[in-house]
């Protein structure tokens, strides 16, 4: 049980909030491994890079999920700029495996690829850890116990005044 964090603690981001990046990749024509193995590796380059280069505005680890033909990488960012000026700049991993997908696959069908980016206000988000280890959003900013005033997913988005959590906080 060694780095499980035990009851309940609660992601706290800056006060500019976060961007949560999801971007993964669909893979659609098994048997064309040269078109979507680059698409896979290239991936992984940028992980360690961003890893390495904290300044470019990579919060914690990312998070890699496979489901099926699906692979999705989880990463929270400091802001949208941090993100952008990554993805476009030409010294980086991102900008030229952008541009080889492009021309190696494009619109063939092979293998999909997507990104959904989500700015996050301080107020608009809420989460809850119970009894495990540094994970997604707390992992990527620091967690801090939930206290009474916050034992409500409602009072920690503050949509409710009164805090009344429907079962008896530990």
């Amino acid at each position: 049980m060694a780095g499980i964090v035990r009851g309940r603690q609660t992601a706290r981001p800056g006060a500019d909030g976060v961007v949560v990046f999801l971007i993964g990749m669909r893979i659609n024509r098994v048997w064309q491994v040269w078109k979507w193995v680059p698409v896979f590796t290239a991936m992984a380059r940028m992980l360690p890079e961003l890893l390495r280069n904290r300044d470019l505005g990579l919060l914690g680890r990312p998070r890699t999920f496979v489901s099926g033909r699906v692979i999705e990488v989880q990463q929270y960012w400091s802001s949208f700029e941090a993100l952008e000026a990554y993805a476009r700049d030409p010294d980086r991993r991102h900008l030229p495996a952008w541009r080889a997908f492009n021309r190696r696959v494009g619109g063939n069908g092979a293998v999909g690829i997507f990104h959904e980016t989500y700015r996050v206000g301080p107020g608009d988000l809420e989460t809850v850890y119970v009894n495990l280890p540094p994970f997604g959003l707390a992992a990527a900013v620091g967690a801090e116990a939930v206290v009474a005033g916050a034992q409500s997913a409602a009072q920690r988005l503050g949509t409710r005044a009164e805090d009344s959590p429907p079962v008896e906080p530990y």
